[in-house]
């Protein structure tokens, strides 16, 4: 299968899931981050269809940040996030902090449009997920967990070379570790 293919199915599997309504996901990852508290948290602001990690992102006890697109084919800056900051709009869509402060994160909340049980994710295209966490992991740990409808899962999710695993992948019905 493509990755056209395999975005297309699971485009349509995660549309019906959030219809569903996400359960218990987000409890299911207030409940991962916890032993890492005080570790600086990178989230999502969710678009459209996209699980909704906002709650959880909320409850971190840490300092917690959200993706910034800077340019096409470039790594990932994160400014502070909290549920005061102002947002606007920023590229392809998503809100970003008006100003704020720029961190490295520790754990990264990932999302995405399809995973596997070998812990890989299908994400837009774009690649910025991994440049990103190849970068932050060639200076430092970093933990990387997708965040996903449980209808998402698909057998083998096409991979590159340049593909960065999960480390764990949550959904409505639980927690995966890689």
């Amino acid at each position: 299968m493509t990755k056209a293919e395999a975005r297309a199915r699971a485009f349509a599997a995660r549309k019906a899931a959030h219809a569903a309504g996400q359960g218990a996901a987000a409890d299911h990852l207030t409940a991962w981050l916890a032993p890492h508290r005080g570790k600086t948290l990178a989230g999502y602001m969710p678009m459209r269809t996209e699980i909704d990690p906002l709650s959880a992102m909320a409850a971190h006890d840490g300092p917690v940040c959200v993706p910034v697109i800077e340019a096409p084919g470039q790594p990932l800056l994160f400014r502070r996030w909290t549920p005061q900051a102002k947002m606007v709009q920023g590229t392809f869509g998503a809100l970003v902090p008006a100003d704020g402060d720029w961190l490295v994160p520790e754990v990264v909340i990932v999302p995405l449009v399809a995973f596997d049980a070998r812990g890989y994710r299908l994400g837009y295209g774009g690649g910025f997920y991994d440049r990103t966490l190849e970068g932050l992991r060639r200076h430092a740990p970093v933990l990387a967990v997708g965040f996903a409808f449980a209808a998402q899962e698909q057998a083998a999710v096409p991979i590159e070379a340049t593909d960065q695993p999960l480390d764990a992948l949550v959904t409505e019905k639980g927690i995966l570790i890689f």
